[in-house]
């Protein structure tokens, strides 16, 4: 299957003839080739979306007009729905009932939600606030907007992006992860058949050292919207400080799962496996470091651990499979690597470790495993691991328990498992995370904000909270008195009147 990528309207390969190959990590054989542009590429992608932005009619727009192309391109999306998720099974690795059934369904309904959003969206209505003359407030669109996506979840993430962005009037260019961005680029099609006009979705393949750094550099882009980890969010703002860029950065993880003594046990068990190994564990909300109260991690661990023997490991567009591969082997040899530094700091394999992934005759696949006994300054409890590997710290005290959850870097999400409401309150009020979760963890919606602190970013993803970070304002001043000499002018020269 042969590609092109999208620019001002139209399906071109890359200016000088490069390609890259995209492979299934299913069992690493080639799957699509796709134009592998170079700084030419994207610099005729930024051009086409600064001439929409500037002189086109898409932000000149109705909110209504704008709405109805994002509700054509939910009933395209909903009719291929099914093929696409395949795609997105079979490029990315997923499980095709999570794809199928979770990732396309919401990122539908993010569109249909964005419709009616952006007909809402308003500033501060006109006040005399001076006495002497009309303020307006008016939200705008920022301008022309750099979107950057992850290879975990590439069209999901991608809406996340475009749905805010474009539904506010800004004009995007869309770099989709080089392991995966078959998706994105049937997502342009989508809605280049709803009706979007010529240039304002431009969506460039390629290289992120080479597209990624001219978009996060070139003067002509207002706003750089990043999901990534958090070095690449450095070097980001880094790139971006030259033309001082507008940010929207949701970066690294590493969300505590907090059981206290008195919480449900059943129910916590279910939610670390849910939370720990959702896209298999591929996911900066995952519930990776388990802190448990010394009264219940015995009986917690073992029924975690059984409950992971039942996990089936496999083939990802088989409906049976809960884990599929990583999504690509040099990711997998990551993920291996980190679970092997964490044994010799000294952690205990809790699991039989590889022994049912070394069954699978091909593709990146790790095993779920525990990690018990992790110490909070181990590696494997600081650094994003990525994949279905959970880390067991134990607690005493309520007090305890939130260093252990605040002490890393990120602050993205977390979630605190007690019948307690007091407990459950002064947790979520003590936890540094944008996401915090009581007796549950993952759920969020498109009306939900999402979006971390410390250095998991900042700016939100979902939500009309979103939307702020896609707009700016302006103010406007009419004066009423018609007068030539105002009273306050003597304070620059001459005297009162």
């Amino acid at each position: 299957m042969a590609e092109k990528m999208l620019i001002d309207g139209e399906w071109v390969h890359a200016a000088r003839g490069a390609t890259q190959q995209v492979v299934s990590p299913m069992d690493g054989r080639t799957i699509a080739e796709v134009p592998k542009g170079d700084r030419d590429d994207m610099r005729r992608a930024i051009d086409a979306a600064r001439r929409a932005f500037d002189v086109g009619p898409w932000p000149r727009l109705p909110p209504r007009a704008r709405a109805e192309v994002y509700l054509k391109a939910a009933k395209i999306f909903g009719d291929r729905a099914a093929q696409i998720a395949e795609l997105e099974s079979r490029n990315q690795g997923k499980t095709i009932k999570q794809a199928a059934d979770a990732d396309i369904p919401f990122s539908i309904d993010n569109l249909v939600f964005y419709a009616g959003a952006c007909r809402t969206l308003d500033a501060k209505s006109p006040a005399e606030f001076t006495g002497d003359g009309t303020t307006i407030f008016r939200r705008e669109p920022v301008g022309v907007v750099g979107s950057i996506t992850p290879w975990n979840y590439p069209i999901m993430m991608a809406v996340w992006k475009l749905g805010p962005a474009l539904v506010t009037g800004n004009t995007v260019i869309l770099k989709p992860a080089s392991w995966t961005p078959l998706t994105s680029l049937e997502l342009g099609k989508i809605f280049q058949e709803a009706g979007l006009p010529s240039g304002v979705l431009n969506i460039v393949t390629g290289p992120g050292e080479v597209v990624g750094d001219e978009m996060t550099r070139n003067a002509k882009v207002d706003l750089i919207s990043l999901t990534g980890d958090t070095a690449t969010g450095r070097k980001v703002m880094e790139a971006a400080s030259g033309s001082v860029k507008r940010l929207q950065l949701e970066l690294g993880g590493k969300a505590p799962f907090v059981v206290f003594a008195d919480a449900d046990l059943a129910a916590a068990v279910e939610g670390a496996m849910v939370g720990g190994f959702v896209n298999g564990g591929q996911d900066c909300t995952a519930a990776t470091r388990l802190i448990l109260h010394k009264e219940v991690k015995a009986r917690f661990l073992k029924h975690l651990v059984e409950r992971i023997a039942t996990m089936r490991l496999g083939d990802p567009l088989s409906r049976t499979t809960d884990v599929g591969p990583m999504v690509h082997r040099s990711h997998q040899k990551k993920v291996l690597d980190l679970v092997e530094t964490g044994v010799r700091e000294g952690a205990k394999l809790a699991t039989p470790g590889q022994a049912a992934a070394e069954k699978l005759p091909q593709g990146a696949y790790v095993a779920p495993t525990v990690l018990n006994d992790v110490a909070p300054d181990m590696a494997v409890a600081q650094q994003e691991i990525f994949g279905p590997v959970l880390d067991v710290l134990e607690f005493e005290t309520f007090d305890e328990a939130l260093e252990i959850a605040n002490g890393v870097p990120y602050g993205l999400a977390g979630s605190l498992w007690t019948k307690d409401v007091r407990t459950a309150i002064r947790g979520a009020n003590a936890l540094r995370a944008g996401d915090v979760w009581i007796n549950d963890h993952l759920p969020l919606g498109s009306e939900t904000p999402h979006g971390g602190f410390k250095q998991s970013g900042f700016g939100k993803d979902l939500g009309t909270d979103s939307l702020n970070d896609y707009t700016v304002v302006k103010n406007i001043y009419i004066d009423l008195t018609g007068q030539a000499r105002k009273g306050w002018h003597y304070t620059v020269y001459g005297d009162p009147a």
